[in-house]
């Protein structure tokens, strides 16, 4: 076997595919469940509704970048040409297969990447997104389910009362209308990721983004520790909102305390430390397919 590269037996990778889909259903299955009765749970569907991977796509095991698989019947079935090619070496894949509008895809997400794992890590906004979207009763989106906390005259003032410095585009651009011009940081579409940075708990989350866009290239293994980030950080997310979960299990962070604030921050500069390790990951794989390619 070359240097760097593990093979593995036709158990092995069934095993860990069974694995896979089984840790994985863990979260697919109510969201399906969920979808049919036309529910929506306002944590976890987000990571389905906003994130357009599918479900299906998530639970489909695929090994890590640097294994290569036994060249057996079950083998050739299951991972095919393109992607996958078969040699003296066993099954992986192959680099070439990746069309250009691939390779352009996965040369802007290195980018994005890089860039914000070099900027400074800012910890001080304190989950204020949530509560300048619904600013002035602006689009409650959860209300059905879950109500406010806080009468919305106290949520008004809260927002009045705190710095707002959110740094990622795509959580601003959902602000009321009238909380837009209270943002500390400028943020355009055009250069929406200008601004990303890493103790930011969206473009962590977006983790998960980057790397279903290297899928399958990367591996399951990847997919789902960025995955499991996501979720840890939505909770977070959310709990700090100004949204009343806990009939859903899910204690407030009360970020209009100073305790509450205190909570925050320590949890998020927990959670960045963790997605430091898995952007450094996502950049080294994605880095080695487009070099290789390119090779």
């Amino acid at each position: 076997m070359t240097a760097g590269l593990s093979l593995l037996s036709t158990a092995q990778w069934q095993s860990r595919a069974v694995a896979h889909r089984v840790r994985v259903q863990h979260f697919t299955s109510p969201w399906r469940e969920r979808r049919a009765r036309g529910d929506v749970h306002p944590v976890y569907d987000f990571l389905f509704q906003y994130y357009h991977y599918p479900a299906g796509k998530l639970e489909t095991w695929h090994p890590d970048a640097h294994e290569r698989l036994e060249n057996s019947r079950e083998a050739r079935e299951r991972f095919t040409a393109p992607v996958y090619v078969a040699s003296d070496l066993g099954i992986g894949r192959d680099a070439n297969a990746l069309s250009p509008a691939e390779r352009a895809t996965l040369d802007h997400a290195l980018r994005v990447l890089r860039a914000t794992e070099a900027r400074p890590a800012h910890f001080g906004c304190y989950g204020m997104h949530e509560w300048a979207m619904v600013y002035g009763g602006h689009d409650v989106r959860h209300a059905e389910i879950a109500p406010l906390r806080l009468p919305q005259a106290e949520v008004d003032a809260f927002v009045e009362s705190r710095p707002v410095a959110c740094s990622h585009f795509d959580a601003f651009r959902f602000f009321a209308p009238a909380a837009k011009p209270m943002n500390r940081v400028p943020l355009e579409w055009a250069t929406r990721h200008d601004s990303e940075q890493p103790g930011c708990i969206h473009a962590n989350m977006d983790l998960y983004r980057w790397a279903f866009t290297a899928m399958p290239w990367i591996g399951s293994d990847l997919l789902w520790a960025c995955f499991t980030l996501a979720v840890e950080l939505r909770v977070l997310d959310m709990q700090a909102g100004p949204y009343d979960l806990a009939a859903m299990g899910f204690a407030p962070v009360r970020i209009e305390t100073s305790e509450g604030r205190d909570e925050y921050q320590r949890r998020q500069r927990e959670l960045s430390e963790r997605a430091v390790v898995l952007r450094a990951r996502l950049i080294d794989a994605v880095c080695a397919i487009v070099v290789q390619q390119a090779d």
